[in-house]
């Protein structure tokens, strides 16, 4: 998931300085520093994000999982001990 998030961030960054630099009349040279820079920036952040998400994700479902078994365990130790 964290390689999805930099994936979309990077780019997304890059290409919004590009268009400020455009809209304000700025040189080439520092756009594109400034772009490449905002890149490499928001690509590690949403990587990062990313990672911690799906951390987040797997975890919650794991507890899930755990739960719901322990339940079903439980259930089936009564049905035994019923018969």
């Amino acid at each position: 998931m964290g390689r999805a998030y930099a994936a979309v961030l990077g780019p997304l960054a890059f290409a919004i300085v590009i268009a400020k630099g455009l809209l304000t009349g700025a040189g080439i040279e520092g756009t594109c520093a400034a772009a490449t820079a905002a890149l490499f920036v928001f690509a590690a952040a949403g990587y990062v994000i990313g990672q911690g998400a799906e951390m987040l994700v797997t975890e919650s479902v794991r507890r899930q999982f755990h739960s719901a078994m322990a339940e079903w365990d439980a259930k089936q130790q009564t049905k035994t001990q019923n018969k």
